[in-house]
């Protein structure tokens, strides 16, 4: 149970106290529990926005939801997509890219990723149908957080040397990839039927892709690409399913 609390409080706002989540031994056995950390975030996020669909505008409900999200990780992923395309759209080499995306601070093309992100969720969550929304907010929970799995159990890690993202590497396995992977394909077709399979295929696909692409750029994965997969993987699946509604 601690490695479940540690992944509570490692993704998440959610007071889950030091005690519970034990030390980073749990935190390194966590992995196997991001799709169940996943799936309580989606369900507070669909929730609240099923609550202010009575009350609220669509387009402010959008809104709302879009900060909700970034607040419940502490923009923690958005910091991983940051500090990934400052480093990956930067005209450098493998050794410099790495470094550039240690670095705290934020550059111009952080700043665009982060942007542009934010952008297309208000978008497409505005223009879902009011019978889609709240579905489609706990898909993109969800299944940002079971492909966060997918890079870690497939792809090397690209950093000589410890980091955040290493210590996840402990305990990697390929089963747990297989775990995340049922999760999207089970919780994709209860929640919304075809639109939701199409929508997880399509952040599996998304995920694979994106992690081929930081082994031939980087040599593997880091903890800020596991960041940027997981909000690259939210804007698939509300694109998706932004999509669907509209046909």
């Amino acid at each position: 149970m601690k490695s479940l609390f540690a992944s509570l409080r490692f993704l998440s706002i959610l007071p889950v106290p030091q005690s519970w989540a034990g030390d980073t031994n749990s935190l390194s056995k966590s992995v196997k529990f991001f799709p169940v950390t996943g799936l309580i975030m989606a369900a507070i996020a669909a929730g609240c926005v099923y609550l202010f669909s009575f009350l609220l505008p669509q387009v402010v409900v959008a809104a709302i939801t879009v900060v909700l999200i970034a607040a419940l990780t502490r923009g923690l992923h958005l910091d991983g997509l940051a500090d990934t395309a400052d480093g990956f759209w930067s005209v450098s080499d493998r050794k410099r890219t790495l470094e550039i995306m240690k670095d705290s601070f934020i550059g111009a093309m952080g700043v665009i990723a982060i942007a542009s992100v934010l952008l297309l969720k208000f978008a497409c969550l505005n223009a879902l149908d009011d019978g889609l929304l709240w579905r489609g907010v706990l898909l993109m929970v969800l299944f940002g957080r079971c492909m966060m799995v997918l890079p870690i159990s497939l792809f090397p890690y690209a950093r000589k040397e410890d980091g955040l993202g290493k210590l996840f590497y402990e305990t990697r396995s390929v089963f747990n990839a297989i775990w995340a992977i049922a999760i999207i394909i089970v919780a994709g077709w209860f929640v919304a039927g075809i639109a939701g399979l199409a929508a997880g295929f399509a952040a599996i696909l998304a995920t694979v892709a994106f992690g081929f692409y930081c082994k031939w750029k980087i040599g593997g994965v880091t903890g800020d690409t596991i960041g940027a997969t997981c909000e690259i993987t939210e804007v698939v699946t509300i694109l998706v399913m932004c999509g669907w509604s509209a046909f």
